[in-house]
């Protein structure tokens, strides 16, 4: 059977991933999280004004947010590339 995962070093982000990641990996990540407890605030007030069609649209921002807070967390955690080794991480796995 073939074996079809990606193993580390066998793709590489390009060079608009890296700069955007360099970028958004210094947002801190409760800026993350409190957006979407602010979009479930808002979703709340809006359902509470009788606004349906406005609190199911901005309720519908929570996944995203949490979504990119998360992408966010990887991004410092492990990097842009598994190619890139942090000599720190490094000497922490030995």
């Amino acid at each position: 059977m073939t074996d079809y995962r990606v193993q580390p070093g066998d793709a590489q982000e390009d060079q608009v991933t890296a700069a955007i990641e360099s970028y958004t990996s210094k947002v801190p990540s409760s800026i993350y999280l409190g957006a979407a407890i602010a979009s479930i605030a808002a979703s709340v007030t809006f359902k509470i004004a009788k606004r349906d069609h406005a609190a199911l649209f901005v309720g519908q921002w929570v996944a995203p947010f949490l979504i990119l807070g998360l992408y966010n967390k990887i991004v410092k955690q492990h990097g842009s590339d598994a190619t890139t080794v942090n000599p720190t991480l490094a000497s922490q796995h030995e």
